[in-house]
């Protein structure tokens, strides 16, 4: 974080309390990377707090030229902040950027931004727009062209905008609240926040925040394709695959940044990993979107290496309380005790993972409180549903067709049923499965990190969010995620965040199983493509040897 004014060096007090943290072992490395780049300070200032260099970056320098061919789902596009799976953002981010990054040593870097600052009780953030930037129509970017995209993001009543959920220390009823944005000169603006909010920059970060020229209005962005970036589409057919190029025309990117690639090719294999691996084998694929189960080993045999990720993703296996019998407290907290966490990742996921306790906050999250896990007890499970009058009832657990989700609900549905539980398992092509997913009364969905764990609960769990696929609405939780939001000290708000975990284990919101590592396998001469946290393929860095 810099003065503007003076140059000089600038470190938020807040940071320099989360340094005496991290060096008596309080808080982790990563933890802190996030806490203090969010407020501002960049990179190598934080690695200084700690008395480190910044580590050296390990990226290679590729060849110029040539064509990377990925694996990944293609699905139809729509307006960014209604994007609900990475895959979307992915086809879009050689020209769609973003004004921040979250990096995998956990910190959070500028892109579309030079620098941030936030004031000492994080309720104004000064945006510094990195100048020189243009669209690749020859606009400038300007202060005012973010600050159009945060008054869009602010917009609940666009169906399925998520981000307007991450953007409510600056809305009010539902947009942008008067004041809230000052434009202070062209590449200068200020957020002032109605309260204290500790992810706000975070949130920018997250897939649905890409930045949008002021002439986007809301239609397909492969269509419209003006953005910031050094690529441009070519093709994009949904369920069949996408074609990226280098823009040729967009020079002011290219110059020493990257965009080292001709071209790049989205290959879409469906759901099954078989599929995937013949691929890899025939040569038709370089590079997977991600990697699951024992396929991870069989391509690194066929020379595939691959890369993990530690995450806070997972599969939440969750009751809409929507519909009864889930509406009933009792049938939720019984068929929780009915299953044993431990054995869903052995079984489900190949014990790639850690076990989650069904309050969905991580501990790799700063906040995560240690308040233990819902019992497993079979027996009690099975006598609190004949209590409700529910012993003949048949359960019907829902799951979309990929392999890892279909056995981990496999596995979810054969303990309950060993409980002496009537259930069936249903699974559902993910055309069909989508179309609806927000209300089956008992299903699954697979969720991304978010690096802190208000934020997921700011997605997922708020009563009346467009992510609320739990129909979980409690005024005591929501106040409660009020006040997490608002306190800057992960110690502090630790204390908060386990009075929400513990109510979510008392509401019996979900069945939460663990929390997945993540795998992505390459060929050797594809450089710079490490599986990301959170599922970015970032082609603008990649290349080949």
């Amino acid at each position: 974080m810099t003065d503007q004014k003076s140059n000089a060096p600038k470190v938020h007090h807040a940071a320099k309390r989360y340094a005496q943290e991290c060096r008596k072992g309080q808080l982790s490395r990563r933890e802190f990377m996030t806490r203090a780049t969010a407020l501002g300070v960049a990179a190598p200032a934080a690695y200084g707090l700690l008395g480190l260099a910044a580590p050296e970056a390990k990226a290679q320098t590729p060849q110029m030229g040539g064509t990377l061919r990925i694996q990944m789902d293609i699905k139809a596009q729509r307006d960014p902040r209604t994007w609900d799976w990475s895959e979307l953002a992915n086809v879009c981010r050689g020209w769609l950027e973003y004004l921040v990054s979250y990096e995998r040593d956990g910190s959070v870097q500028p892109v579309l931004l030079e620098s941030w600052e936030a004031n000492d009780d994080a309720t104004e953030f000064t945006l510094n727009v990195r100048p020189g930037v243009k669209w690749n129509n020859g606009d400038d970017l300007t202060a005012e062209h973010v600050a159009h995209n945060i008054e869009r993001w602010c917009d609940a009543s666009v169906e399925g905008n998520s981000m307007a959920g991450r953007m409510s220390s600056i809305s009010e009823d539902g947009k942008l609240r008067d004041g809230a944005i000052e434009i202070v000169d062209d590449l200068t603006l200020r957020l002032h926040l109605s309260s204290p909010d500790i992810a706000i920059i975070v949130n920018m970060t997250d897939y649905p925040a890409a930045v949008v020229h002021p002439s986007f209005t809301g239609d397909d962005p492969v269509a419209n394709p003006i953005g910031t970036g050094p690529y441009r589409p070519v093709s994009h057919d949904t369920g069949i695959g996408a074609v990226i190029e280098r823009n040729p025309d967009h020079t002011w990117w290219n110059e020493g940044n990257g965009a080292y690639l001709d071209r790049i090719e989205f290959v879409d294999l469906g759901t099954d990993p078989a599929a995937w691996m013949a691929a890899a084998e025939g040569g038709e694929i370089d590079m997977t979107y991600q990697t699951t189960g024992d396929f991870v080993d069989l391509l690194e045999m066929i020379g595939m290496p691959a890369t993990e990720a530690i995450t806070a993703a997972t599969l939440a296996v969750r009751f809409n309380q929507d519909n009864a019998p889930y509406d009933n407290v009792n049938v939720r907290r019984a068929l929780q005790m009915a299953v044993d966490n431990q054995i869903v990742l052995e079984l489900g996921y190949n014990d790639r993972g850690t076990v989650a306790e069904n309050h969905h906050v991580c501990p790799i999250h700063p906040e995560y409180a240690d308040i233990g896990a819902t019992p497993f007890d079979p027996g009690e499970a099975r006598a609190m549903i004949e209590a409700e009058g529910l012993g003949d009832h048949e359960f019907e657990l829902i799951s979309i067709d990929d392999d890892w989700q279909a056995a981990t609900c496999d596995s979810v549905a054969a303990q309950i049923r060993a409980a002496g539980i009537n259930i069936k398992r249903t699974i559902l092509p993910g055309a069909t499965f989508w179309n609806d997913w927000l209300n089956y009364p008992f299903s699954s969905t697979e969720w991304n990190m978010r690096p802190l764990g208000v934020q997921v609960l700011n997605l997922a769990y708020r009563s009346g969010v467009a992510w609320n696929e739990a129909g979980f609405a409690n005024a005591e939780f929501d106040a409660l995620l009020d006040q997490a939001n608002g306190i800057p000290d992960a110690d502090e708000r630790r204390e908060v965040m386990a009075q929400i975990q513990q109510l979510m284990l008392d509401e019996g919101v979900l069945i939460q199983p663990y929390w997945r590592s993540l795998y992505r396998n390459a060929r050797p001469n594809v450089l710079n493509a490490e599986m990301h946290p959170t599922f970015e393929v970032r082609y603008q860095s990649y290349g080949l040897s």
